[in-house]
């Protein structure tokens, strides 16, 4: 089958089969050595940005499903990435706990909620507080933190992302007023994910993390590293059914960058094309999801953002964080951390956006059809 003939069945149907999503994948040269393209066309919204009548087609498609769910809205997060200390020593990232040269740092109570003011008053009505596996912050402290910025401004959404814990840490931070977790699985495959990180580590536990936080009634962020080291196109297919089946409500997707301070520094990276080509397969397999461009994007591509959002993605997250750590919570080599990147350049980010034809709100955003439930085991 043709992959525009399969396009149309995924967009169609919200799901192909195993053989089919590899058939799609491979018509699309997914972690394949691409040759020169010669039938290549010019992107009609964002200028410089090239690709070919399959992909086109792929995208288009793309953004009309994301269209149909969310209009031309990007979200804007207010990304705070509050500590750089991690217990975790996962080899494709720069604060793992091995990295004796990172720039260590620990935000208090008070900078955290100095960030929030600053952005709410830039107009951010959804806080990530995003950090390290760092067991200094206790249970208690999460939770106080997110009832103080949950009473300050309540009309904003809080989002975690603070790695594996118990389900009565989720639950407790749940019941203080956390809306959203987020947690990549990074792959769902259990050789692949022995690969990635340490014995200690496995995919069992991250999959526990992620049916436990849909359980207790969060919106649940997921997902994958695109040309990760040791990455196959049927980790790939299983990353896309396992997503699949757990239906969370934001999927990350980023490519792979190596960190010179980790043992994958000589690592090729992931490519924009692959991440864009999933970006959009992951709209059509589930149309409600909300879909980041994500940073690593516009690190590989000064116009990755934007070509993201052309692909089907409706989030962005710039970085709130006090610019004296920006530079310091580097999970990748060449991470962009300042300029359009800084929540100050609001203004800048929103003419970027414009050029794709889309425009920011300022709102909570959440999942589409996604109604807050209270646990109540």
């Amino acid at each position: 089958m043709h992959v525009e003939e399969l396009v149309k069945s995924l967009r169609e149907n919200s799901i192909l089969s195993r053989e089919e999503l590899r058939q799609l994948l491979s018509g699309y040269g997914v972690l394949e050595e691409r040759s020169p393209v010669r039938d290549v066309k010019m992107c009609e919204t964002l200028p410089g940005a090239r690709c070919t009548k399959e992909e086109s087609f792929l995208f288009e498609n793309a953004r009309q499903v994301r269209e149909r769910s969310y209009g031309k809205d990007v979200y804007l997060r207010g990304l705070i990435e509050f500590t750089n200390y991690c217990r975790c020593d996962c080899r494709y990232c720069g604060i793992r706990r091995s990295n004796t040269v990172a720039q260590r740092y620990r935000l208090s109570r008070e900078q955290i909620l100095d960030c929030c003011e600053e952005g709410y008053g830039l107009g951010f009505r959804t806080f990530v507080l995003q950090g390290g596996e760092d067991m200094a912050y206790s249970d208690g402290q999460i939770c106080e933190l997110v009832s103080s910025i949950k009473s300050r401004y309540g009309d904003c959404a809080v989002t975690l992302s603070i790695g594996e814990r118990k389900r009565e840490s989720y639950r407790a931070y749940f019941d203080a007023g956390a809306d959203r977790y987020l947690l990549r699985q990074e792959t769902s495959d259990p050789a692949h994910y022995r690969y990635l990180h340490p014995e200690q580590q496995t995919i069992e536990n991250r999959k526990r993390c992620l049916w436990d936080l849909r359980e207790i009634g969060y919106q649940v962020g997921c997902g994958i590293m695109t040309g990760s080291p040791g990455q196959t196109t049927e980790h790939i297919i299983e990353d896309l059914l396992f997503m699949k089946e757990l239906s969370p409500q934001m999927i990350g997707i980023g490519p792979f960058i190596p960190h010179k301070d980790t043992p994958f520094a000589r690592e090729k990276a992931g490519t924009l094309q692959d991440t864009l080509i999933l970006l959009a397969v992951i709209r059509l397999m589930m149309p409600d999801v909300l879909l980041p461009a994500t940073t690593a994007l516009g690190t590989i591509d000064p116009l990755g953002r934007e070509r993201g959002l052309l692909a089907g993605a409706n989030v962005i997250m710039p970085n709130l964080s006090p610019a004296g750590v920006r530079g310091k919570y580097l999970l990748y080599d060449g991470k962009i951390c300042t300029g359009d990147e800084a929540a100050q350049c609001r203004i800048c980010l929103e003419k970027r956006v414009e050029r794709t034809g889309y425009r920011v709100i300022m709102s909570r955003g959440d999942c589409a059809g996604f109604v807050r439930r209270q646990n109540r085991e």
